[in-house]
């Protein structure tokens, strides 16, 4: 016979007056474990005390509304704990009717509700049931936590907050397709709420000291009055698929400020150096009222351009003695560049003061080539802006200011003169080509006539009886429904 064992949601008033949102199938061994407990969030707060308790039929159903609970402010919390719906309603600032969504409350004080045989049933306040739990449906219980993220991105308190961006680029990176159907519904909400930020993609060759230039700057803008975030891309390994993430620990003070947030993502195989969400990432944060995004790239080479079409402004970092005067005018990376830092250059400042100059060289070369001005254009040179190649050391904190001005100088001349907003129009169509591409990648492998198909044909490849881009023909042509028999 089928377990029929109810999941609970319960919410802990701990000695601190905090509280603690947590789901089980043994509410009262759960409770016990929180009593005895030397580890964890409950174990520096006790005694804690049973505020609410709800029951769910699926443990689907209690994960989802737990983590809408938790993205929550208190005050939403205590109208839960006091049954008040029409302040839960009011906090939420929906339209929607609540109450359909959520279980009944319980009001039990203390331990000894545990105890009572007084159970929660996940149904309609309009109508009276008899007592029988109805199954949660999924799309119901994705609207309600992707209504609890948009509430916590766009007015929670700061811990809330910070939960609610985390769901919230967790869900966006999620290959599963209910989730990605909930993302996308998220983001539209998002989307109006978003474009006052301005986005700095920030690259260079692995150990120039992006972490460490980042951490500097970061804190130098929050002093300035800024609330910054900064996402971090870390390279996926190809052997085992994993990835350290270990970009934020370089940023001890940075990654605690209550003004600042640090995502760090995997690159999953994307190439360009960032990761396949960043753009996605960068809106959440935006929303949530940062104004300055900082996007970190893996270590990057020559090729890896992507996040110059994803900020507004793309710095490049180079070391002192990285290179002679043909490796400075080598095309790809930095051409692109707006603004490029010789980081380090406290080490040895010859060589630093070199590499400005070769670099300068080769960035005054990209803009005749690629401006060829004429007349016209020379007369209004002052009102675009001119990359620039700047020195500092951001280990010593030194020149983190002048960097700063030129930023500043690039987003007033841009701004005036409409190519910042120019820029951001071409980035969203190149955004929804992108998106284009990975869905028919993705509809590509997941098609039955391909998946039919594939077995053999890559048995064909590998020995030799086809060539591989005969094989890649019949593939597409089996998506269209064409092939209709596998190459013997």
């Amino acid at each position: 016979m089928k377990d029929m064992r109810p999941f609970f949601v319960y919410l802990l008033r701990c000695s601190d007056s905090s509280y603690y949102c947590g789901h089980t199938d043994n509410l009262e061994l759960r409770m016990q474990q929180h009593q005895a407990a030397d580890t964890g969030y409950t174990a520096t707060r006790k005694p804690v005390e049973l505020m609410w308790q709800g029951e769910f039929e699926t443990r689907e159903g209690a994960i989802a509304f737990e983590q809408q609970v938790k993205g929550w402010s208190r005050a939403k919390k205590e109208a839960l704990i006091a049954g008040n719906w029409d302040k839960i309603q009011a906090l939420a600032k929906s339209k929607k009717a609540i109450r359909r969504e959520l279980p009944v409350l319980s009001s039990d004080e203390g331990v000894e509700g545990v105890e009572s045989d007084a159970r929660l049933r996940q149904a309609s306040f309009d109508s009276a049931q008899d007592g029988r739990l109805r199954r949660t449906q999924p799309e119901r219980a994705g609207t309600v936590a992707g209504a609890a993220l948009l509430h916590g991105i766009l007015h929670g308190d700061a811990a809330a907050q910070r939960r609610a961006i985390a769901k919230a680029i967790t869900l966006l990176e999620s290959t599963r397709g209910d989730h990605r159907a909930q993302g996308d519904e998220l983001l539209t909400a998002l989307l109006p709420h978003t474009g006052k930020a301005f986005r700095l993609g920030i690259s260079g060759v692995p150990g120039v000291g992006k972490s460490t230039f980042i951490e500097v700057l970061g804190l130098y803008l929050i002093a300035q009055g800024h609330r910054v975030a900064v996402l971090t891309i870390d390279p996926s390994s190809s052997v085992s698929g994993g990835s350290i993430l270990g970009d934020k620990t370089r940023m001890e003070q940075l990654s605690v400020h209550e003004r600042a947030y640090i995502r760090p993502s995997p690159s999953s195989g994307t190439l360009g150096g960032v990761a396949e969400k960043t753009r996605e990432a960068m809106l959440v944060c935006e929303a949530a009222g940062y104004d300055i995004v900082i996007v970190e790239t893996v270590g990057v080479g020559q090729s890896e351009t992507a996040v110059a079409n994803m900020t507004d402004m793309f710095v490049l970092m180079q070391l002192p003695n990285a290179g002679d005067d043909l490796q400075a005018i080598k095309k790809g990376v930095m051409e692109l560049a707006d603004l490029v830092v010789i980081n380090k250059a406290d080490i040895d400042a010859d060589a630093a003061m070199r590499a400005q100059a070769q670099i300068a060289s080769a960035m005054r070369l990209f803009g005749l080539v690629n401006n060829a001005m004429g007349q016209a254009q020379a007369a209004t040179y002052d009102t675009f802006w001119h990359p620039q190649v700047i020195q500092l050391s951001a280990l010593h904190n030194q020149g983190v200011d002048a960097f700063w001005a030129a930023v500043t100088q690039f987003r007033n001349i841009q701004t005036a003169n409409g190519r910042l907003a120019e820029r951001r129009r071409h980035q969203s169509l190149a955004w929804m080509w992108e998106r284009i591409d990975a869905g028919l990648k993705q509809a590509f492998r997941q098609d039955p006539a391909v998946s039919a198909l594939l077995p053999t044909l890559v048995a064909d490849v590998e020995s030799g009886r086809i060539p591989a881009s005969t094989a890649a023909r019949h593939l597409l042509a089996a998506q269209s429904g064409r092939a209709t028999t596998a190459i013997k």
